[in-house]
């Protein structure tokens, strides 16, 4: 099982002057010592206007500033938004094949289609659509990647002529590909494309062997049918994040953090009104939570429960983890930055983690590596057999498209068409 830190940039209210650029700079400086340290991968989403739960709105400039930090962990987009109204679908594969390069291949492309009205509204996306774009731009997007040239497309939602998108990545034929999942039937979507399952609902370990052995089956089965150019048969499960040898401390430290951001989820998705640059989530959340620990006081063993498993001592988190790893969980990524949990406390705990928890379970990471991909390789394989790929047109039916000045000279009516 292998390990990853997870970020959406949280910036509770008051925002004084500078907390924005610390926040930022603190994520860099945990991102580097998370790489020193072996944690396998640092995760950043994409978000827009979502005020206090997430300043994340350009991924790709973080990580590229955290790759040249960084050696060897896997840098993810989790996600980056392909909708076309978000980005372009050739800015999206131009945009993960520089950032692959930069990085030396170290990057893991996730993948969403968004869910809060404050994002798909601010960009005019169509809630009832956000699926079928999703799919396409996805699909286009590894062609992109992949195909040299790429042969256009005429789709519903967007369309663009034969062009040879550039740079290609180092990774081929693409970068692993991801995507966001928030319950077990977006985890069944995520088998059927062949693509790794990011899953952002919290649910106890015992639960997600459920959600694992659904996702292996249809992994394993003719519902499988890949939207990219490879398979990457992956399921990742995120969990809460404090340690220390006093479990008290590691509670006082992380709890309200991990609280809050289970909040901000649920009014940004579920139950909240928002009033752009006038709301204050934090506030909002700390007289909830005040009021309910004062009526019904959180002990330790609540404190611990479930998916709080990931706060306490050394021993606790390693508790948690067998748990996951019993279940045939390949990847754990921890939310630790998260409300106002201190970028000292944030790194205390990933040291004590690295030391103390992450051991035994490097121990038996390339065996059950090794066996994973013999089990799986058949399947894989049958898979990949199934997809259509996108037709390459022979060399002498490409398109040609004279250059603009050429055009007006000969009197084009639209100097965008291929000559004839």
């Amino acid at each position: 099982m292998k390990f990853g830190i997870f970020y959406e940039h949280q910036l509770p209210k008051p925002w004084d002057e500078g907390v924005e650029q610390k926040l930022f700079q603190d994520a860099l400086d945990q991102v580097e010592l998370a790489d020193r340290i072996g944690i396998d991968y640092a995760w950043e989403v994409e978000h827009h206007f979502l005020e206090e739960y997430s300043h994340s709105s350009a991924p790709e400039i973080f990580l590229a500033a955290a790759s040249q930090r960084t050696k060897r962990i896997r840098l993810g987009h989790g996600i980056r938004q392909v909708i076309s109204a978000y980005n372009h679908p050739a800015r999206t594969a131009e945009c993960i094949a520089t950032l692959d390069l930069v990085s030396n291949g170290r990057v893991e492309f996730g993948t969403g289609e968004s869910s809060a009205i404050l994002e798909l509204g601010g960009f005019g996306i169509a809630v009832g659509s956000k699926r079928e774009q999703y799919l396409e731009a996805t699909e286009q997007i590894c062609n992109m990647l992949a195909m040299d040239p790429y042969p256009g497309f005429e789709g519903k939602y967007f369309s663009m002529p034969c062009r040879n998108i550039v740079p290609k990545p180092v990774q081929k034929p693409h970068p692993p590909l991801w995507v966001a999942c928030s319950n077990r039937e977006t985890i069944k979507m995520a088998a059927r494309l062949g693509i790794g399952a990011l899953t952002f609902a919290f649910v106890d370990p015992l639960e997600a062997r459920h959600w694992v052995d659904e996702y292996y089956s249809i992994i394993k089965s003719d519902e499988c049918v890949p939207i990219g150019h490879h398979v990457n048969a992956n399921i990742c499960m995120v969990t809460s994040f404090s340690l220390h040898e006093d479990r008290q401390v590691a509670i006082d430290r992380g709890l309200e953090g991990f609280e809050f951001f289970g909040y901000a989820l649920g009014s940004l998705y579920g139950f909240g009104e928002h009033r752009p640059g006038r709301m204050n989530l934090f506030e909002e959340f700390r007289q909830i939570h005040q009021k309910r620990l004062a009526d019904s006081p959180l002990d330790i063993t609540q404190a611990l429960a479930a998916e709080r498993g990931g706060i306490g001592t050394p021993e606790d988190m390693r508790n948690h983890l067998r748990k996951f790893e019993d279940v045939g969980v390949d990847q754990v990524t921890f939310i630790q930055q998260a409300g106002l949990n201190k970028h000292e406390h944030i790194c205390e705990s990933l040291e004590l983690f690295a030391a103390e928890v992450m051991p035994e379970f490097k121990a038996r990471q390339e065996e059950q590596q090794l066996r994973k991909e013999a089990e799986l390789k058949p399947y894989i394989e049958a898979a990949m057999q199934r997809k259509e790929f996108m037709k390459m047109p022979a060399d002498q039916d490409l398109p040609v498209f004279p250059a603009l000045g050429r055009s007006v000279v000969a009197g084009d009516a639209d100097p965008n068409k291929a000559a004839g």
